[in-house]
């Protein structure tokens, strides 16, 4: 494990032990190798717009559903309706608080250190419509590692004001910590549909129930500690200098409002983050982790990343079933680095990985807020990279889909989706700060291997695979691409995508496999640094405790890996699959690689 504590200087690995929540110490095992962060001062800045709109593509200028309900039997004549169920379907809705129930999902309760009664307290109050703000100022996230000490104790006073009230305060910090278990573990269904679960996991609500989550926390936080410019911090884990945990986090131990006793010992400052962290640990030098981290960020940010669902994750509405969805899928930031600093974070000698290792007790960590500032940063820096494709996804089932929150004065709020796209109209931004992955583009281990015709005669390839593949060895296929040799032009119209559809798995357990593309024999060696590391497939435990299987997709963009490795004239690529962590039971339905048109 790598840190940037001081410049290639080994240092003494001790044991871990399982942290006391009822000590003020820790037992910490240093890395091996650490360096120093390169500062900010020295990294080339990139000013990024302030693009925070949501994009339509033109042709959108009427509902969606009326349209197609609209063209009637000169759409449905040729078409099975079961073929096209969202032209009937409706934007997820939260029901009335009330109706939520104890969470048992995602966790094994009888080893929980967090209770599983994750409800919202019930004041009887009416749910209102969202208003936006009148605030006079903008309030500004700043960057965790370089935020003043005047900040700092401010924001623990805050944190300390919140732990301070009664659990059944809406504003307490239980109640808070207890929304993302209600959310994500099973206590709401959807309105209307009283037999389906509701789940902003593993699809396109990911990133905005996220963003109504942290706003309401932030602003409850600025008014216990009457200050309506304060704004929460971003952990920068996607920038070399703040890729360790912020020291403020366990200065004091339990005295600290900000520590948690349930995290990985082993994984406090200065150890640098792992943002493709699969649970074991990998020893890299500093040096080795940064570059790793960069071209994982990359590919998460740009290449996996060029389009809508690529980056939101997949279709889900109404009526919709979060575990049998036929066709769901995860985002690249979801599956990728949300995901890995989760597990990070998390205690992993916990049967449950609490607190941050699991769905249900993440929000009972304070880094748990400081790390989702920063998934919400990514959905803006996204949009201000300003490449084309990076728009919102173009339907009114994602612009009208809405849950409830409690806000700053105690009052219920129905919140929607296309009221959380714009910063400016939220009244809060992020302090600017350099993104030096946008220029660290994978490089390739060996071009022109022309390694996927060698290997035509020893492995299959897909048509002729027997679906669904079991994941529990290293599992190799050939894929036929639509096109080769596409030029600039068929480019810009489209990007081609990897799908690795139908992965079937047990939700009660952190699930990683990695992809590679015409990589060599020892494609383990690969890392997220080379071009022909895909990406990885990764999901938190968030669902039945009862093996109850999930199934998700996932996609990776080839365009600009086919060009690094060049194999633009290939017909087929070598897809290989390797499982790294929870695979056991993991069946993959459908490999396959289409052109996906660029929406703008």
């Amino acid at each position: 494990m790598a840190s940037l504590q001081s410049l290639f200087i080994p240092t003494i690995t001790t044991r871990t032990t399982l942290p006391n929540p009822t000590s003020n110490r820790r037992s910490k095992t240093y890395p091996k190798v650490s360096c120093n962060a390169t500062s900010d001062d020295n990294e080339k800045l990139l000013i990024l717009p302030e693009t925070q709109k949501l994009i339509l593509p033109t042709t959108l200028n009427v509902d969606r559903r009326n349209l197609l309900l609209g063209l009637g039997a000169g759409l449905y004549s040729t078409v099975n309706f079961t073929s096209a169920p969202a032209a009937f379907a409706d934007p997820i809705t939260t029901p009335d608080i009330s109706t939520c129930v104890a969470s048992t999902k995602g966790f094994q309760p009888k080893n929980a250190v967090r209770t599983n009664a994750c409800c919202p307290p019930t004041l009887s109050k009416t749910v209102k419509e969202f208003v936006f703000p009148n605030d006079r100022a903008t309030r500004i996230r700043p960057a965790a590692h370089r935020a003043s000490p005047e900040y700092i104790a401010k924001y623990k006073a805050a944190i300390q004001k919140m732990r301070d009230l009664e659990d059944d305060d809406p504003h307490s910090f239980v109640s808070q910590a207890k929304i993302h278990c209600a959310y994500c573990n099973g206590g709401f269904t959807q309105d209307k549909h009283p037999d389906k679960e509701l789940q902003i996991h593993n699809s396109w609500l990911f990133f905005p129930f996220h963003r109504w989550y942290l706003y309401f926390y932030e602003r409850i936080l600025g008014k216990l500690i009457d200050d309506p410019t304060f704004a929460i911090p971003y952990w920068n884990w996607d920038n070399p200098a703040g890729m360790s945990l912020p020291d403020f986090f366990e200065e004091g131990g339990k005295a600290n409002p900000a520590f948690d006793a349930y995290r990985n010992s082993s994984h406090l400052a200065p150890a640098i983050a792992d943002l493709d962290y699969d649970g074991t640990e990998k020893n890299y030098t500093c040096i080795k982790q940064l570059s790793v981290n960069l071209g994982a960020m990359n590919k998460q940010m740009i290449r996996n990343a060029g389009d809508w669902k690529s980056f939101f994750g997949g279709e889900y509405r109404a009526g919709s079933d979060p575990i049998g969805n036929k066709d769901p899928s995860v985002g690249s930031v979801e599956a990728g680095c949300h995901t890995a600093i989760h597990r990070w974070v998390g205690n992993s000698r916990l049967p449950n990985g609490e607190d941050m290792g699991n769905f249900y007790s993440a929000g009972y960590d304070p880094v748990f807020y400081v790390h989702h500032a920063n998934v919400d940063r990514m959905w803006k820096v996204w949009k201000d990279l300003g490449i084309r494709g990076h728009i919102e996804p173009p339907d009114n089932d994602w612009r009208n889909a809405s849950y409830v929150f409690y806000d700053e004065n105690k009052e219920l709020v129905r919140v929607y989706n296309k009221d959380c796209v714009r910063l400016e109209k939220l009244k809060y931004d992020y302090q600017f700060a350099p993104i030096p992955w946008k220029n660290s583009r994978p490089v390739a281990r060996t071009k022109k291997s022309n390694i996927a015709l060698k290997s035509v005669g020893t492995v299959k390839q897909a048509q002729d695979s027997k679906f669904p593949l079991k994941l529990d060895k290293t599992t190799k296929v050939l894929v036929k691409r639509p096109a080769t040799n596409r030029s600039k032009e068929d480019k810009e119209n489209a990007n081609e995508v990897l799908l690795i559809k139908g992965v079937v798995f047990n939700g009660e357990k952190f699930v990683k496999f990695d992809v590679f593309v015409n990589d060599k024999d020892d494609v383990t060696a690969s890392t997220a640094e080379e071009s022909e590391f895909a990406g990885s497939f990764a999901q938190l435990p968030h669902n039945h405790g009862d093996k109850m299987l999930m199934t998700s997709s996932a996609r990776f963009g080839l365009t600009e890996l086919l060009e690094d490795i060049d194999a633009e004239d290939d017909e087929s690529i070598l897809v290989t699959l390797v499982p790294k962590v929870g695979c056991e039971e993991v069946t993959i339905g459908e490999i396959k690689v289409e052109l996906v048109p660029i929406e703008e």
